[in-house]
């Protein structure tokens, strides 16, 4: 079995790994990074049409209170426009009735990417040498030996595909999905492995939607696409469209718990349906149809991520640690940052803290 020496390890192609490992480029350090899925970006996915990127992961960021993603944007050279969010809401009672409420920009002012999310993930690769991502290497296992950790890929139960020897690892990998499906070794304590396993990830509960279309219909009546609902399938619908000029868009989250969203095929309809009471008819044929089910990504989601988040959890390295094995597995997921945790922000903090103390 082949085995690759590298100085470090990156577990991960989320934002936290591709912008450690784009941290580690600009300091000429040797690294790889390990991606289980056949792409980049983790739970960053923006799909393709007619030139609009659609973010049915991560679609809003906060340049009032989130420093680290305005001034990485800027950097890079990437543009945002604010969330559009002109004219009146919507309210969708139990009982399915629909009524006008007062539109409201939130607070902070949020707003989205041009070239959606992916567009950052992206251009950050562009300094990172080609040979240096390695996708569909999922990893099974981490040992500690002297001076580092052998890390294998592959599947548990089988013989691993190919090994890796290495100084030090960064696991930009949710603390709980880490847990629960890599075996290390020696195991590590009972109380580190409960921290993780109880630290929730963030999204894999969620589904999200967007449909697109070339006229703006909504806001031709005076909706600013802003709705919420008490009956569902969805539960919150926003303006999704691209920076005042077609495609148009309307997108937001399922508001069914994962356990019920077996039927893509029905849900679909119902989605349509529900949008056409909220938006009119036009809703019911849109050009193009997103959705995302996080629950049911192997890759981000666990049994334990099941049930939904209805409130943004405090997020704390586990057990206080933000490394483990005598500095050789350093933390660096959205979920284990000091601040901002489960936000952008926060996978550039943990990962930029990574980096650091290498």
């Amino acid at each position: 079995m082949p085995t690759e020496t590298v100085g470090t390890m990156i577990i991960g192609g989320g934002l936290s790994g591709i912008y450690a490992a784009y941290l580690l480029s600009q300091r000429n350090k040797p690294f790889v990074v390990l991606e289980a899925r056949e792409r980049i970006g983790g739970r960053i996915l923006s799909p393709e049409h007619q030139g609009f990127f659609s973010d049915l992961g991560p679609s809003w960021y906060w340049p009032e209170i989130h420093p680290k993603m305005a001034h990485l944007i800027q950097a890079l050279g990437l543009k945002g426009y604010r969330q559009f969010e002109e004219g009146v809401g919507r309210f969708q009672g139990p009982d399915g009735a629909v009524q006008a409420v007062s539109g409201y920009a939130m607070e902070p002012l949020c707003w989205r990417l041009s070239g959606g999310m992916m567009a950052l993930v992206t251009k950050l690769c562009e300094d990172i040498p080609e040979n240096a991502i390695r996708l569909n290497h999922p990893v099974c296992m981490i040992e500690k030996k002297f001076g580092g950790a052998l890390v294998s890929v592959g599947e548990l139960e089988k013989e691993p595909w190919t090994r890796f020897s290495t100084n030090k690892v960064i696991l930009a990998l949710p603390p709980r999905l880490a847990a629960a499906t890599i075996l290390f070794n020696p195991d590590l304590s009972h109380n580190m492995t409960q921290a993780m396993l109880k630290i929730g990830t963030w999204m894999p509960g969620q589904a999200k939607f967007c449909v697109l279309d070339e006229e703006p219909f909504w806001r031709q009546t005076g909706l600013s696409g802003q709705a919420f609902s008490q009956r569902g399938p969805l539960g919150e619908i926003h303006d999704g469209s691209n920076n005042n000029q077609s495609p148009y868009g309307l997108t937001g989250f399922v508001g069914i718990p994962a356990v019920q969203r077996n039927h893509q095929q029905l849900l679909t309809e119902a989605i349509l349906s529900q949008l056409a009471i909220i938006y009119g008819k036009p809703a019911t044929h849109p050009t193009i149809f997103f959705y995302k089910d996080w629950a049911r990504e192997r890759f981000t989601a666990t049994e334990f991520d099941q049930p939904p988040m209805y409130e943004h959890p405090l997020y704390h390295p586990p057990a206080g640690q933000t490394s483990i094995w005598d500095g050789t597995i350093h933390f660096a997921c959205t979920e284990t940052a000091n601040q901002h945790g489960g936000y952008l922000e926060g996978a550039l903090t943990a990962a930029e803290r990574a980096v650091i103390n290498l």
